[in-house]
């Protein structure tokens, strides 16, 4: 193999990397010194902005098999013949705290998912929780501003016990289904590799002839699921912070490939009105017992990242990027998300984030959408307008479902809400250890608020849920029902 010689971004040879350009060996440097500029600028702008969520992350490639054709729900080609496998990227993130922050502090995890499909990029953008906290997007903007450290003085960075966050799910009846799951030890996974993954809201798989389903993703790790309890998480916080990221990099670079399978639950359009909850509510589960899980395909992550800049953090996700075959359900949140990850995006990435290299399609891209900061791609012609008599790019008629939709325009809550009933059938169908440490979870996070009031109204909303569970957390704060 031929010696790289070094060059500056423009191929000018480099004859000495390590010395200014100054006026003698000890005189001040010269300003014609570009080799330093260059090298010096670059520098200043290697970072880019953080992502505002998930901003500790790690990805990995593979592939996924679908088991059976799937052309009766959806027609969706990468999952139609079990023979093809179609390329994907996965990343795992923690939700709340900053790049710097440890892999194994409480919190959400990220499971995004981008497959390469034959119909063009299709993102599965879920976390390993099946619920959220809120159900419309309005209040995501106040969600993540409570979870994130106070702004008066930047405490505590990674952990949300303190009296914003609190105060906002005391508020907010609907987080308490979601609560129940992250104070379990759910909310401190021991690998990605033995972590589950949710699409969290309900989509609609749309069939060749316009028929459409309700559908919601779930995966489920080969290796089954693992968490840490509080104690065990805290000390690996401090030992080695990025100890989920290691495990997942050190396992695939030993060949032991991480596997996933893909099962969705379905409900018919019919069927959406009769439930006694709101299917489309993020913070509502559907019962298995009614909506049984249907195996569809695995995933195999076999390849990690050969450069984690380029390849993990200028990732691009965003549950708008559909193919044909899979449609948004009317989920308010949802409906908000397929805005704001396209936006955040763009302010992090500029308006050609596309062409990167884990964001760009294995297929040809084509339309008039032109220019912008850091474009890439060369647009031979003068054609860059539609429609045009002079060629360019051609429409092609795609059939979806075309439902029929009436009302007047409101700001309103959804009907069906119950914030508590989930919840309280979540805490007793723990074990008995795993509700004891959902109890001690929930203590040790409420000492951190200072303000007794946010702390009784949290433990109103647990005791709506269990009677049982409040008593427990009140009794550890010391705190009367």
């Amino acid at each position: 193999m031929a010696e790289e010689k070094m060059t500056t971004n423009q191929g000018y040879p480099i004859a000495d990397d390590e010395s200014s350009l100054t006026v003698g060996s000890r005189g001040p440097t010269l300003l014609q010194d570009f080799q330093l500029i260059e090298k010096i600028a670059h520098f200043d702008r290697e970072r880019i902005p953080e992502r505002v969520v998930h901003a500790k992350g790690a990805g990995a490639f593979g592939y996924f098999q679908v088991y059976k054709l799937m052309s009766r729900y959806t027609k969706a080609k990468f999952l139609q013949d079990p023979e093809v496998k179609t390329p994907v990227f996965v990343r795992f993130s923690t939700v709340a705290g900053s790049k710097g922050s440890a892999d194994t502090v409480r919190d959400v995890r990220g499971f995004a998912t981008k497959f390469y499909t034959q119909d063009g990029n299709y993102d599965l953008v879920g976390n390993d929780l099946p619920v959220f906290f809120i159900r419309d997007a309005m209040k995501f903007p106040d969600l993540i501003h409570a979870v994130k450290a106070e702004p008066h003085n930047n405490i505590p960075s990674s952990s949300t016990g303190h009296n914003n966050f609190w105060d906002f799910v005391s508020m907010t009846p609907e987080s308490t289904h979601m609560l129940t799951w992250v104070f379990s030890d759910r909310g401190t996974p021991a690998s990605y590799r033995k972590m589950e993954g949710f699409g969290v809201h309900a989509y609609k798989w749309v069939n060749k002839d316009g028929k459409a389903v309700l559908i919601k993703y779930h995966w489920k790790p080969k290796l089954g699921v693992v968490n840490f309890d509080r104690h065990e998480a805290t000390r690996i916080a401090g030992e080695d912070p990025d100890y989920l990221t290691r495990d997942l990099w050190e396992a695939i670079e030993r060949g032991e490939f991480v596997e996933y399978e893909m099962f969705v639950q379905m409900m018919e359009l019919s069927e959406e009105e009769r439930q006694t909850f709101d299917p489309l509510d993020p913070t509502k589960t559907w019962p298995e017992d009614k909506f049984p899980l249907m195996p569809v395909g695995k995933m195999v992550l076999d390849r990690n990242p050969e450069n984690y800049f380029v390849q993990v953090e200028q990732a691009a996700f965003c549950p708008a990027n559909l193919v044909p075959g899979i449609e948004f359900s009317d989920d308010k949140l949802l409906q908000g998300r397929t805005f704001s990850y396209l936006d955040t995006q763009r302010y992090r990435l500029g308006a050609n984030f596309a062409e990167l290299p884990t964001n760009r399609p294995l297929v040809p891209v084509a339309n008039n959408q032109r220019d912008g900061a850091m474009q890439c791609q060369i647009f031979p012609g003068s054609i860059n307008f539609n429609p045009s008599s002079r060629g360019g790019p051609m429409t092609t008629p795609v059939a979806s479902y075309t439902p029929h939709i009436e009302g007047k325009a409101v700001r309103e809550k959804i009907h069906k809400t119950d914030d508590f009933t989930q919840a309280g059938e979540r805490y007793r169908a723990m074990d008995r250890t795993e509700a004891m440490h959902t109890v001690e979870n929930f203590v040790a996070d409420l000492k951190g608020v200072t303000v007794k009031e946010i702390q009784r109204r949290a433990i109103e909303n647990l005791r709506q849920a269990d009677e049982g569970l409040a008593t427990s957390v009140a009794e550890g704060l010391g705190l009367e029902m």
